[in-house]
């Protein structure tokens, strides 16, 4: 997922979040095609509370605070791009992008099971793999569904779900409006696995102020524990006093057993670079539990099951074998596509994900 996804405070806790650590990002946005450029064309950092529109010479200036983001770009009746930055970064970006009519067309006509009452068919299961079936889940709506189109493959026995602009997402729990931009959704029914990818641009709700302390409490709630709080964890070394046990997975006669792990930093292959301010992580072995010990998992999860019973949050994460993780200040790490999760952070979604902007107030 390109995301694989999110304030305000009397103390913040990361410093890498203070505006006097803020840096910029210019660059243009043209038509592939001709070179025209693109006006009112959204620019904004992925998983994040940032974004601007182009202006009428498809010029953007985008501020951010420091660490590493995937700045995407969108206009309606185009492809998405994207361009990973970090704090480094002082060159203008250059954003061509393609008209997606002919790309439509032809997924349209490949495509001739489109599903005409998609929504009504496959909503529920879309909402409940896409927002999840947390909590938070409970208050987090859509509120234009019907940019959404439905393909269902019977041969391979599952719905694809892609969207023309991007699917707003409400999200009354932690208070956030999310514009989501779609590449793709899959929901396979024979082994039950979605998988999606797109971008998310968060924006805060104007709430009262007991709305704003609520929400504080719930974010705070969905970053303990979260994929998020442990690539900070990891990045400054402080897993263990954050709550985080990392345990290596392997495999013994064809069954998986978790092995602890003592030189927890020399395992990961631990290795700061302080000349770009990020760290590298290639862990000896590719799977990996996560244990969260600070909490509990809610009661909804695996409802009736002995996960649901644990004093412990356990998560697993699965690393393409050889491949190195580069892990920001501010929890981004790329490439994304390098890493699985399964389990309590497969089961947190849409409805309980932060922005990479977020700063926990403890």
């Amino acid at each position: 997922m390109k995301l694989i996804v999110w304030l305000v405070g009397l103390v913040i806790s990361l410093p890498a979040f203070s505006q006097n650590n803020d840096y910029i990002i210019t660059g243009k946005v043209v038509d592939k095609t001709n070179g025209s450029p693109l006006t009112a064309a959204s620019v904004f950092a992925d998983n994040t509370t940032f974004g601007v529109a182009t202006n009428t010479d498809g010029t953007f200036s985008l501020k951010l605070p420091k660490g590493g983001y995937n700045i995407v770009v969108t206009s309606t009746g185009y492809e998405n791009e994207s361009i990973r930055v970090s704090s480094n970064d002082n060159s203008a970006l250059i954003f061509e992008l393609r008209p997606k009519e002919k790309m439509m067309e032809e997924v349209s006509v490949v495509a001739s099971n489109i599903v005409k009452d998609g929504w009504e068919k496959y909503g529920q299961i879309f909402t409940e793999q896409f927002a999840g079936t947390t909590a938070f889940s409970k208050q987090t709506s859509f509120s234009n569904p019907d940019v959404l189109k439905f393909y269902f493959s019977k041969k391979k026995n599952r719905i694809k779900v892609l969207a023309n602009e991007p699917l707003i997402v409400v999200n009354q729990a932690l208070g956030y409006t999310i514009k989501f931009a779609i590449d793709s959704f899959i929901y396979d029914y024979t082994n039950k696995v979605s998988q999606f990818e797109g971008y998310p641009l968060f924006e805060e709700i104007d709430g009262t102020p007991e709305q704003k302390a609520q929400w504080q409490q719930n974010r705070l709630k969905a970053y303990h524990g979260s994929q998020l709080q442990f690539m900070r964890s990891l990045f400054n070394q402080t897993l263990d006093s954050a709550g985080f046990e990392v345990q290596f997975i392997v495999k013994n006669n064809n069954k998986e057993m978790p092995i602890p792990v003592k030189n927890l930093y020399g395992a990961l292959n631990y290795l700061k670079d302080d000349s770009t301010n990020t760290v590298e992580f290639r862990p000896n072995q590719p799977d990996i539990a996560v244990i969260y010990k600070k909490e509990k998992p809610e009661e909804g999860y695996a409802s009736g099951e002995a996960g649901a019973k644990k004093s412990f949050q356990l998560s697993t994460m699965s690393i393409t074998p050889g491949e190195s993780i580069i892990v920001e200040q501010n929890g981004y790490y790329f490439d994304q596509k390098d890493i699985t999760t399964n389990d309590y952070w497969g089961y947190k979604k849409i409805a309980d994900m932060l922005p990479y902007d977020y700063a926990p107030n403890e």
